[in-house]
C-alpha cells in the first residue's frame, strides 16, 4: 500500500540517497530536487501523489514550496522530512498544507509510517516531548 509516485527534495545528497534507498524496494521515487525551485519545477514535471520536503533548502525553503504548490492547485500530499524539531515548525508546516511531519532522526523508524498514514486520509505528527497537540491548534 503506498502512493505510486514520490518526489524527494532535500539539498543534502546524503539524505536524498538514504532516503531513496530506504523506500525504493516499496513506493516508486521519480525524481529529486536539490532545492525548493527545482523542487516545484520537478512536480510540474513529474505529477507526483507524495512529495517528501526538507524545509531549510536554498533558493525556496520547503515552507515556500509547500504553499507555492496549493497556490498552483497542486494536489500532491506533503510530508516534512527535517531536523526542525521547534513546535512553531510543525505548525508552519501543517498551516502550509503538510500532512506529516517527520524528524530526520526518526526516518527509518517514521517515515514508511508516514506516508501509509497519510496515503489512507491521516495526518502524521511526531511523538516527541516537545510537541503538544491540542485542539487549538488546527490540526485534525
Amino acid at each position: 500500500m503506498g502512493f505510486s509516485r514520490i518526489l524527494l527534495a532535500d539539498d543534502a545528497p546524503e539524505i536524498l540517497a538514504a532516503v531513496t534507498e530506504l523506500l525504493q524496494h516499496d513506493f516508486d521515487i521519480v525524481g529529486s530536487a536539490p532545492n525548493g525551485a527545482q523542487a516545484i519545477e520537478a512536480v510540474a514535471t513529474l505529477s507526483p501523489d507524495l512529495v517528501v520536503l526538507d524545509i531549510s533548502m536554498p533558493v525556496l525553503n520547503g515552507l515556500q514550496v509547500a504553499l507555492r504548490l496549493r497556490e498552483m492547485g497542486c494536489t500532491a500530499k506533503i510530508i516534512f522530512l527535517t531536523v526542525h524539531q521547534d513546535q512553531d515548525y510543525v505548525e508552519a508546516a501543517f498551516s502550509a498544507g503538510a500532512k506529516g511531519y517527520v524528524f530526520k532522526s526518526r526516518m527509518n523508524t517514521d517515515l514508511r509510517t508516514a506516508i501509509n498514514t497519510v496515503h489512507v486520509g491521516k495526518i502524521f505528527i511526531p511523538e516527541a516531548p516537545i510537541l503538544h497537540y491540542g485542539s487549538d491548534c488546527g490540526i485534525s
